[in-house]
């Protein structure tokens, strides 16, 4: 198992891009290159951040991309609002997703905060 694979952060920010993918298979067609790419690339983009960043050597650059996923989970939460108010997420769906995305939030600010004093 990769080191990253132990990381609650990344076990949740996963978690998130596998029911984003499926949350976003019933939008509508036309929003492929749109608000369907967007958002799956926001939430893949999240977890990838997560690998990417505990390869690099140094908590300073781990911080980094640490940071990057925190502003792709930003990013994602405006896309699931967007989603839900254009009604292509059902309201249960579109609180679902953000409790998920809020958890991977809070987990991923909390290894962040971790490696703070490492990283100066």
């Amino acid at each position: 198992m990769p080191p990253y694979e132990r990381l609650k952060a990344w076990q949740e920010c996963h978690r998130l891009v596998l029911e984003t993918y499926r949350a976003t298979r019933s939008f509508p067609r036309e929003e492929l290159y749109g608000l369907t790419s967007q958002t799956r690339r926001a939430a893949f983009s999240a977890a990838a951040n997560i690998v990417e960043g505990s390869a690099k050597h140094g908590a300073r650059e781990y911080r980094r991309f640490l940071d990057i996923t925190i502003g792709s989970l930003a990013e994602l939460g405006d896309a699931f609002r967007v989603a839900g108010e254009l009604e292509m997420l059902s309201s249960s769906d579109w609180q679902r997703l953000e409790d998920l995305r809020r958890r991977a939030g809070f987990l991923t600010w909390r290894l962040y905060r971790s490696l703070g004093a490492r990283g100066r």
